[in-house]
């Protein structure tokens, strides 16, 4: 097992807790010296606050563990592919480099839709690698939006 799937696989418990909250199933993980200094799952259904996404809650989180904003030596593992909120903060936050599991078609901004991370007119260009551990990732969340047409 990779380093990269060692850590997704610690964001993929996260967004199974998600999905146990009734939430979109999206975790994050936060790595700083190959520790896990942060993580987080969606909670934006329960708490009816649009900004409350796995990356923004595990960065705030990472922030408040090391006492600091800038989140230079830090990597970011997220199941999907960030949205150009969260892929804006982690340039914001100074992230290292952003490593993601299943390609968002509607709102990834790490290829996808549009690329962030990689726009010169940015002062901070994190790294990005995307497809770590893509199928598994993708499942989680197409189970997830399947079930939830079922239900009434």
């Amino acid at each position: 097992m990779t380093t990269e799937e060692k850590f997704m696989r610690l964001a993929i418990r996260q967004a199974r807790v998600a999905e146990k909250e009734d939430e979109v199933p999206v975790g994050c993980v936060i790595v700083k010296d190959g520790k896990v200094i942060a993580r987080a799952h969606n909670r934006r259904q329960n708490t009816q606050i649009a900004t409350y996404h796995a990356e923004i809650l595990a960065i705030e989180r990472a922030c408040k563990k090391i006492g600091f904003w800038r989140l230079e030596d830090c990597e970011l593992y997220v199941t999907l592919e960030p949205c150009p909120m969260c892929a804006g903060a982690a340039i914001n936050a100074r992230i290292k480099r952003i490593v993601f599991g299943a390609y968002d078609r509607k709102a990834g901004c790490c290829g996808s839709v549009y690329n962030l991370p990689t726009d010169e007119r940015f002062n901070h260009r994190p790294q990005v690698e995307g497809g770590v551990l893509c199928e598994e990732c993708a499942n989680i969340l197409s189970t997830y939006f399947k079930n939830k047409r079922k239900t009434p």
